[in-house]
């Protein structure tokens, strides 16, 4: 079984959700759709959250309105028999009836929850309708009857495998089964959510649940890149990249994938693919436990990091000096990325600044404390780097006179990060291009 999911641009038009409609239907075999919501539906619901938390309720009332027109002109061109855009109506009719009946009330972050929760069910409810319509065997399947997670919020592997199964063994007489990615229930059996981009992480669960033979990840770009496209003009999609070059990627800013998505795919070893809805014909890209050794591969950039300098003279003599410093940042619940030491100094990378001031203060009793804000983490990526002989100086060499202000190599065997001025990023990733890859 396959499962496939389909991003907020891919289903944002009707369109484009009665393609995908006709791509699983190409598609042989039987697979699980994961649905985002309709492409701007859950910024829309936030501001309604948050106007309503302020209560603003006429900000949020105009909110409500547009997004209603909104969904009224798509079920109008989503449906092409007068039967199926009464269905669409009452569907648009219901869950608008909620937004209201949630906004008269009293509005707290558990309301805001299920707010939240409504884009994925409304899409993937049009989307059902809309496979009824071309007389397709489907069948909708809630989120909200397996995915959990528990009071830390992580997802419940085990129990969302435990739970799914035996659902999808009453369903064996379809091909398709559509569900909603990002929602959830939390411990207390509320409606909660894998937070934003949380649709991929779904997939990817969902994948690793049943076991299935792949977990496709359908964007409106073909595959994963070796650089941003945004910045350098001439990139060229990766065919192939194991789980650690694709967690690195996404976690150090490749965008098309949610940095949690590898884990639970990694865990069972199935394979991610890629795809875009574009060009459906596009190889993509394939992660998989297999790769291909001392291959730079690609290149991601992470910004808004603070770099921390503490400078003591005191270091060289005082065991258990590392210790403290870190436990001044899991004090302050913050996350380092990078590390670099000397005999008298240590320098880390932070990409939360939201207790700086307190962990400033707090390091100040073991030295001086240089803070650099506004960096750039530049992540190379490939498999066993370590294997390419002159690894860095190719890196270095590329880069030729931009300034480095930190450099991490070895913690990993797929990454080489170098730390550099925000604002010789853009210069920075197209020398790495040119420099690493022949491409400019």
């Amino acid at each position: 079984m396959l499962v496939v999911k389909f991003g907020g641009t891919s289903v944002g038009k009707p369109e484009r959700m009665k393609k995908i409609a006709t791509l699983l239907l190409d598609t042989p075999g039987k697979k699980i759709v994961v649905l985002s919501a309709l492409s701007g539906t859950t910024n829309t619901l936030v501001r309604i959250g948050d106007h309503l938390l302020a209560q603003q309720q006429t900000g949020a009332q105009q909110e409500i309105a547009e997004l209603e027109k909104h969904y009224t002109t798509f079920i109008n061109e989503l449906y092409t028999t007068e039967a199926y855009k009464a269905i669409g109506q009452e569907i648009v009719s219901r869950y608008f009836s909620l937004f209201r009946l949630l906004a008269a009330g009293r509005f707290d972050e558990r309301s805001y929850r299920e707010l939240l929760a409504q884009g994925e069910l409304i899409s993937t409810e049009l989307f059902y309708h809309h496979l009824q319509e071309r007389k397709t065997p489907a069948r909708l399947l809630p989120a909200l009857h397996f995915m959990s997670i528990d009071e830390n919020n992580e997802p419940e592997l085990e129990k969302i495998s435990e739970r799914l199964k035996p659902i999808i063994e009453t369903m064996s007489n379809v091909d398709i089964i559509v569900t909603q990615g990002y929602i959830c229930r939390n411990h207390k059996n509320e409606i909660d959510n894998l937070k934003r981009g949380g649709s991929d992480y779904t997939a990817s669960l969902i994948g690793a649940a049943i076991r299935a033979e792949e977990i496709q990840i359908w964007t409106d770009i073909d595959g994963m890149h070796n650089n941003d496209p945004r910045i350098v003009k001439k990139t060229v999609p990766i065919a192939e990249l194991t789980f650690d070059e694709a967690s690195e990627l996404a976690y150090f800013g490749a965008k098309i994938l949610h940095p949690s998505t590898i884990v639970p795919a990694q865990k069972y070893s199935v394979p991610v693919r890629l795809k875009n809805t574009m060009d459906e014909k596009a190889f993509g890209t394939l992660i998989s436990n297999k790769g291909t050794s001392g291959e730079f591969k690609a290149i991601a950039a992470k910004d808004d990091i603070t770099a921390i300098k503490i400078k003591s003279s005191r270091m060289l003599l005082a065991h258990g000096f590392l210790r403290k410093v870190f436990e001044v940042f899991e004090k302050n619940k913050t996350s380092i990325d990078m590390v670099s030491t000397s005999e008298v100094a240590v320098s880390v990378t932070i990409d939360d600044n939201k207790y700086l001031n307190a962990i400033v203060e707090e390091l100040e009793n073991f030295g001086s404390i240089e803070v650099d804000q506004n960096q750039t983490i530049i992540c190379i990526v490939g498999n066993h780097l370590a294997d390419k002989e002159g690894v860095l100086r190719y890196v270095f060499d590329s880069l030729g006179s931009i300034p480095i202000r930190m450099v991490s190599y070895g913690g990993s065997y797929n990454n080489i990060s170098i730390l550099v001025d925000r604002s010789h990023k853009d210069k920075a990733l197209n020398l790495l291009n040119e420099g690493l890859f022949g491409l400019k």
